[in-house]
């Protein structure tokens, strides 16, 4: 009888670390030593990161592997060979823990991953922050690869800058002002041609036309609520959805309990970007309807600021805010999420 695929969620290292050596899954072209996609994902990060095999990167990313952040596309291993070395030196003791792997595919078509990361270091060297603070630092984010053979091709990466920055004793703000004086994204001043598709003319958002299958249909359930809330402003539905204690994690260290409090966080993003319209780009899931779903839901937000708030008195500018949201799924209705977009990317675009 053949082991089940490795679940990473709520599993000690010490499991995750350690899984055997009995394959759980084929995978053909990938490294011997790994036992299914999760297990893939999870420990070459650990050797890369903890164990300090930076080299394998050369290993396990193509040589052409492209990587989306909200701070631009870089192309090619060298650009991650550096940018760990650097990041390495800033952080002692750097340990990357696996929070969930939310995954997808198969042999013949690649494998998606959605792996949620906590970072745990002390910031004892220099870094890309600055000069060492002696400040712990608990860094949360995503890592999203697309994968085939052994190698990644192509990864999104979202991360809490803004958390990180405070934990440093560094001000956000000034911060973002010193990257402006920098002139090194002033590609962010192209101005977007077009407008943001949410609605067509006169007509209102299109009405999402749920499947037809029988039973619960999680996907449909999730771009369905993404869709009415979202883009058209049914707040309302909110309580539809969401169960009463709903817990999110959200960017920016922010805990918002209840559907009040998301519901409430929604209205104020909404308010400062008023057009602004929520697409879904890429939909992973694991579970089922008697255990409960895990959802990963990469998205991307277009939006003009044209409404006041937490980022300042309105600019005009138009936005554009990749984020990734993992969600917890029970009886129909979410239960709770772990939600990140960069703030200090917003920021920096609403500064150009």
């Amino acid at each position: 009888m053949s082991l089940p695929i490795t679940d990473v969620y709520q599993q000690d290292a010490s499991k995750l670390l350690n899984p055997g050596t009995e394959k759980r899954q084929s995978m053909r072209g990938f490294d011997d030593d790994y036992v299914d996609f999760p297990d893939y994902i999870v420990r070459c990060t650990h050797k890369i990161w903890e164990g300090h095999a930076i080299g394998l990167v050369y290993t396990h990313y193509n040589h052409n592997a492209i990587v989306h952040t909200p701070y631009g596309t870089t192309t090619g291993v060298e650009p991650m060979v550096k940018d760990t070395l650097k990041a390495q030196a800033g952080f002692t003791n750097r340990v990357a823990m696996a929070d969930d792997v939310i995954w997808s595919g198969n042999d013949e078509d690649g494998f998606y991953s959605s792996h949620r990361v906590t970072g745990w270091g002390l910031n004892t060297g220099y870094s890309s922050y600055g000069p060492p603070t002696w400040r712990p630092l608990q860094r949360h984010g995503f890592a999203e690869c697309a994968v085939r053979e052994n190698r990644i091709y192509e990864e999104w990466l979202v991360r809490d800058e803004v958390g990180v920055l405070r934990q440093l004793g560094i001000d956000p703000k000034q911060w973002v002002a010193d990257l402006v004086k920098s002139g090194k994204y002033d590609w962010m001043k192209n101005e977007p041609r077009g407008e943001i598709e949410r609605v067509q003319g006169q007509l209102p958002p299109p009405i999402w036309q749920p499947k037809q299958a029988e039973g619960f249909d999680v996907e449909d359930f999730v771009r369905r609520a993404y869709h009415e809330i979202w883009n058209w402003r049914l707040l309302n539905k909110v309580n539809d959805y969401y169960v009463k204690n709903h817990v999110a994690h959200m960017t920016g260290e922010r805990e918002l309990y209840g559907r009040a409090e998301i519901g409430y966080f929604i209205n104020c993003m909404l308010a400062q970007f008023p057009d602004g319209a929520m697409e879904i780009d890429h939909f992973a899931v694991v579970g089922d309807e008697k255990k409960g779903y895990r959802v990963a839901v990469r998205w991307t937000f277009l939006g003009t600021h044209e409404g006041n708030g937490v980022y300042g008195k309105p600019t005009g500018k138009r936005v554009q805010i990749m984020g990734v949201s993992h969600h917890h799924i029970k009886d129909g209705k979410f239960v709770q999420e772990w939600t990140l977009f960069d703030e200090v990317a917003l920021m920096l675009q609403l500064a150009i």
